[in-house]
């Protein structure tokens, strides 16, 4: 650890939170969160209304994360924020933000991938050792990370189509729950039957994943049904959401098994906004009793998106001299490097 106090202030706005936080040697002293209501009446995040949010949200959020750490902008070290993948127009509020601010205090910049960051949530409490197995899974991605130090990851593979947070999304949509509909499956499944309806399980190479064919089968599924009985969905809504979210939870966990087993890692956790989901959660407490695992998963604001996890990689960057100029530009897609 580092002598001197090293304050970094983090920002995060890759999609619908605007979040600010202080990491102060590697321990978070606020993380700030203002959440978007207004995509719930469209039934998904509005890309245009989120960047327009942020905007308004930006300033007191970063207000309030300074405040509630106890630390005035003289005494930030440097500024983390978020620069890759998310939507464009809301990582453009942040990263303007994030090099308005350094720029006007002389202050170095920190650019930080997104899901690298899901990744490093491990590390503001728990801190599993190296190498560690991670499995990060959210409304946008879904990947097997190798990390083998704080900066040293490699994604041994991901969906090739849509993610497991999408797919819940999806069928929650399918079956009329409103927007966001994945925490509802996962509230309804635990009132239901996860065996009582069979969805099939997507069979891919290596670490890859598919969640594309199980949200089809739902769809036919459902419309089978609904000529039968119109209120099919709405009377077995809780056994639907248990055998979705058995599926889709085993269909993540056998690949983490193989991972695990393949490469003799027993450090596991799970990351990422789905991280939350509780069949997922149950599901790898389970294989870590059985397998021998120590198992990790953040706590439930360090899983959504948050400015805790860009500070705590902004942190270790920091530690590495890995800064960005004035130049950096944000990016909606990005290769790990």
């Amino acid at each position: 650890m580092p002598s001197e106090t090293i304050n970094i202030l983090a920002i995060e706005s890759s999609c619908d939170e605007t979040s600010a936080a202080v990491i102060q040697n590697g321990k978070v002293l606020s993380n700030t969160i203002a959440t978007q209501k207004v995509h719930e009446r469209y039934g998904g995040v509005v890309p245009e209304l989120a960047s327009r949010a942020h905007m308004q949200n930006i300033v007191p959020v970063v207000d309030a994360a300074l405040a509630d750490a106890g630390v005035n902008k003289a005494e930030i070290t440097a500024v983390a924020f978020t620069q890759a993948p998310g939507l464009i127009g809301s990582l453009l509020v942040g990263t303007c933000f994030a090099k308005a601010f350094a720029q006007a205090l002389h202050l170095p910049l920190i650019a930080v991938h997104h899901m690298q960051a899901h990744v490093l949530a491990h590390f503001i409490e728990d801190k599993p050792d190296f190498p560690f197995l991670c499995l990060t899974v959210s409304g946008g991605h879904t990947q097997i990370v190798l990390c083998r130090d704080y900066l040293d990851m490699e994604v041994l593979g991901e969906t090739i189509d849509d993610a497991a947070g999408e797919a819940f999304d999806k069928v929650a949509k399918m079956m009329g729950l409103p927007y966001p509909g994945g925490p509802l499956i996962d509230k309804y499944a635990a009132e239901g039957d996860p065996l009582r309806f069979k969805f099939p399980m997507s069979e891919m190479k290596d670490y890859e994943f598919s969640f594309s064919g199980v949200k089809t089968s739902v769809l036919y599924f459902l419309q089978a049904q609904r000529k039968i009985d119109p209120d099919f969905a709405e009377k077995n809504r809780n056994d639907i959401c248990a055998s979705v979210q058995h599926t889709i939870v085993n269909m993540l966990m056998a690949k983490l098994r193989k991972a695990a087993k393949e490469l003799n890692i027993k450090q596991v956790g799970i990351a990422g906004g789905v991280s939350a989901n509780s069949g997922l959660r149950k599901a790898i407490k389970e294989a870590g009793e059985k397998y021998g695992w120590k198992v990790y998963i953040p706590r439930f604001e360090y899983c959504t998106d948050n400015a805790a996890m860009i500070g705590i990689t902004g942190y270790h960057k920091f530690l590495k001299g890995d800064f960005a100029d004035m130049s950096v530009t944000p990016t909606a897609r990005a290769t790990w490097h």
